[in-house]
């Protein structure tokens, strides 16, 4: 091949040609829907444990919270927060939102209620969709310090019967009196509002990550931004007709939205839904619902390896599995392979790039960098420009690390309301992802380390300045530093260093616990080690550098 592109664009000679050929998404998965349920209404959508519904059911049930939503006052582009794991609830939550014109604000349901309410506020929420039991137990009081006036709430037990112990071991509560069924809406029949329908260039969701700051910022991920990854998905991954997906991923993380719900809708495929992640409920899943494709953290494959029950039987559906937001060694990859046959294919994204802008494709394997023994995490897109630049934003020749960048239609224009964020993380419109890295003279992306001190625990993503501010709450804490240090299971997992006040003596167990009841799970500290002083720079400035080799050298084991 004598295109010039591929001198500066090598992966484009790796893909073949229906990966580099032209798409044309639908204009939102609003549109998708429909288009799937002109072409197949009485398909199944989605799968819950014993419930299944269709194509035709789930756009009549999202029309009707659509049509609630805009009857309470909703308004295009007022925004709706939806706190639910991964059951038809959360789906119907966000197509209806969608169909009312409204921005999906996806949050995550372990935050608490501190992490809660500066989403609600910094996103000016007008509807929160949760649970029943986060709503009674913190919600209630989080949402009344906020803009949010619309209020639905679900109980995951609905749709199905079997409410399996391993995830639902949960009752269903009276209904709030200030706040309406999200199922019972639903069922009322109603209709979505006229000309509310959403455009490309809208913003669909708000997706909050910390990035590369420690404020947590909400990445403006557009419709046109989640369709094209769709249809690239859809395109790109050679899954037979209609297949079946199994959410392994939560869907309010972008993976779980744009490579799961949004290429099975995109596709008028199934999505297995199993409320959350739990190895034995996954593999039941897995042999009754017969999967083509599912994509998760290396810590969740790890889990499944290690299942007793687990046969190479689970795993013989999948035409492909793909695995990101973690590390993925390279060992794993070849023994899940040995062990059951599927080969793991690496991925590399960020919420900023709606998912993935590196991947690899079926029929290729990534390769191993023989220096580092790094496995790549695969080749850009087609549409997609990535290079590697040096601190001037020069961009270095093939083989040099640098920080990795992003050009291409799955880019977002933003952050919410944070101009000066925006100007500095996406000069130009591209992405600085804040990740070193490199790139091979065949057009393979390898990602190597974290250009700030991001922590990144099983594909979730922990600023430490976020763990400390905790930290310094506790009356003992004189100086706290949190570092992120290897993990064999979840690739990093937080560590606290702590000097301690004068006269106080705490357990390390006891400082753990303390910021366990005050920080979603993954980020609190698994390890606390106490020193008498923390070291610092001449200015006083604490060296997370030094806390961070001190900890690797000291070998422990950060299970």
């Amino acid at each position: 091949m004598n295109d010039s592109r591929y001198a500066t664009r090598p992966w484009l000679a790796l893909l073949d040609e229906a990966q580099r050929a032209p798409v044309e998404p639908a204009d939102s998965l609003v549109h998708a829907l429909r288009r799937a349920v002109a072409e197949a209404p009485d398909r199944t959508f989605l799968t819950y444990f014993d419930a299944c519904l269709g194509y035709r059911e789930a756009d009549e049930l999202s029309d009707s919270v659509a049509g609630h939503l805009a009857g309470r006052g909703l308004e295009r582009g007022d925004r709706v927060a939806v706190l639910l794991q991964n059951s038809p609830h959360f789906v119907l939550a966000v197509l209806g939102a969608w169909k009312a014109g409204a921005t999906v604000v996806p949050v995550n349901p372990m935050y608490k209620s501190a992490e809660v309410a500066h989403v609600l506020r910094d996103g000016e929420v007008a509807a929160l969709i949760c649970s029943d039991r986060s709503w009674e137990s913190y919600l209630r009081d989080t949402a009344a310090d906020s803009p949010v006036r619309i209020v639905l709430t679900a109980c995951e037990l609905d749709f199905q019967t079997r409410d399996d112990p391993r995830v639902l071991a949960f009752q269903r509560l009276p209904q709030a009196p200030d706040a309406d069924d999200l199922v019972a809406v639903a069922r009322q029949g109603g209709r979505a509002p006229a000309g509310r329908d959403p455009r490309p260039g809208d913003i669909a969701l708000i997706s909050y990550t910390s990035g590369t700051s420690g404020t947590p910022k909400g990445a403006t991920n557009t419709h046109a931004n989640i369709m094209y990854n769709a249809e690239r998905q859809r395109t790109g991954l050679a899954l037979p007709e209609a297949p079946v997906y199994h959410a392994l991923a939560p869907l309010f993380h972008i993976t779980g939205m744009v490579c799961q719900l949004g290429a099975c809708l995109n596709s008028a495929g199934t999505l297995v839904l199993t409320y959350r992640f739990e190895p034995g409920v996954v593999l039941a899943a897995f042999a009754e619902h017969r999967p083509h494709y599912t994509v998760g953290p290396s810590t969740a494959f790890m889990a499944l390896a290690a299942h007793p029950d687990v046969t190479p039987e689970h795993f013989s559906s999948f035409a492909n599995i793909s695995s990101g937001g973690a590390p993925v060694p390279p060992a794993l990859v070849e023994r899940f392979r040995e062990r059951f046959g599927p080969y793991i294919r690496t991925g590399y994204g960020l919420t900023e790039c709606t998912a993935p802008c590196a991947s690899v494709p079926p029929g290729l394997e990534a390769p191993v960098d023989p220096v580092s023994g790094t496995l790549s995490v695969g080749l850009p897109g087609a549409d997609t420009v990535v290079r590697i630049v040096d601190d001037r934003g020069e961009e270095l020749p093939f083989g040099e690390q640098g920080e990795i960048v992003v050009r291409g239609p799955q880019v977002v224009p933003g952050y919410w309301r944070r101009p000066d964020a925006t100007a500095e993380t996406f000069p130009d419109g591209e992405l600085r992802t804040g990740d070193i890295g490199f790139m091979d003279e065949r057009g393979w992306l390898y990602v190597v380390d974290r250009k700030k001190d991001m922590i990144n625990a099983s594909g979730f993503k922990v600023w430490p300045r976020e763990v400390e501010d905790v930290l310094y709450t506790h009356p003992a804490v004189r100086e706290a530093a949190v570092v992120g240090v290897p993990d064999g299971y979840r690739g990093e997992t937080v560590k606290a260093y702590i000097s301690l006040r004068p006269g106080a003596a705490p357990d390390p167990g006891e400082l753990a616990a303390y910021c366990r009841e005050r920080l979603a799970a993954y980020k609190y500290p698994r390890q606390v080690e106490i020193l008498p002083d923390l070291p610092k720079t001449a200015s006083g400035k604490i060296l997370r550098r030094e806390l961070r080799t001190r900890a690797q050298d000291s070998g422990n084991d950060s299970r």
